[in-house]
């Protein structure tokens, strides 16, 4: 006997079909639960009685759509996320990247920005600034927007210093910003390596060659098969023995790529390209 759907997933394709032909933004392949729980949130904060009623909104109003935009996409981040992760690419990805000339990194999914400048004040410690060039990408312009201004609430200050030290900083994260305005605006020195870009990792191929790509906490957004197409672009995106890192919820457990990596550190998900 076929499970009985209730309205919400019999009406859920046909509002993603509708994003996907009218934005060619493709959320088709997002997991359920997580979908689930954000468009529930979107309906009661538009105070829209059905996703059948949001379509139709969302057809006629790109204004709706940016809206709506903002609760498909992920914007939850802080600067040196998960310490340990940081100071593992420090201590065990960094002695490689300096036996090369020239380096491309490659922040998947950067949504405001926080992991990309933290990558940034890392390589600057390291010596490795002036010979690399990180790609920041996301689907949500309006974060992008965010992320290259580089400028941030004083009021989270406190906890991106803490992360910082904890990953290992060698100065104080207040060499790297001045305060105006009430936030926290990141060096322009900082900014020179980096560019910013929109990409989908649902519909997008590669676009360039990398040494280390880091998408963290993206992957559990995505049902398996998503999961395995974004995995394979990021393999496909890195130089041979290149390094790649997921966020501390996500495996390449069951992935359809796992053959393709060895384990640098296998509990903070860093990967390197067999």
């Amino acid at each position: 006997m076929r499970p009985v759907l209730d309205d919400f997933e019999i009406e859920l394709p046909l509002l993603l079909e509708a994003v996907y032909r009218k934005y060619h933004h493709d959320f088709r392949s997002y997991s359920l639960a997580s979908l689930r729980r954000r468009l529930t949130q979107a309906l009661n904060d538009l105070r829209i009685d059905s996703l059948s009623q949001l379509q139709d909104r969302v057809l006629r109003d790109a204004v709706v759509f940016a809206r709506l935009l903002q609760y498909l996409t992920v914007q939850v981040s802080e600067m040196f996320r998960d310490p340990l992760y940081f100071r593992a690419i420090r201590e065990q990805v960094v002695p490689v990247l300096h036996t090369y000339p020239s380096i491309k990194v490659w922040v998947a999914g950067c949504s405001t920005g926080e992991e990309v400048w933290s990558l940034a004040i890392l390589l600057e410690e390291e010596g490795l600034a002036d010979r690399t060039l990180l790609y920041a990408t996301d689907i949500n312009p309006d974060a992008l927007r965010i992320a290259q201004s580089a400028v941030y609430g004083l009021d989270r200050v406190d906890g991106f210093s803490q992360n910082y030290l904890a990953a290992g900083g060698k100065r104080a994260l207040s060499d790297y910003y001045y305060a105006a305005y009430g936030g926290a605006s990141f060096a322009r020195s900082l900014r020179t390596q980096v560019m910013f870009a929109d990409h989908s990792l649902a519909t997008d191929s590669v676009f360039s060659e990398v040494h280390l790509v880091s998408c963290r906490n993206v992957l559990i957004y995505f049902n398996r098969e998503l999961q395995d197409r974004a995995i394979g672009l990021m393999k496909d995106s890195l130089v041979r023995r290149g390094f790649m890192g997921l966020g501390s919820k996500e495996s390449l457990r069951f992935c359809a790529h796992v053959d393709a990596f060895t384990d640098v550190d296998a509990n903070q998900r860093v990967f390197q390209k067999r």
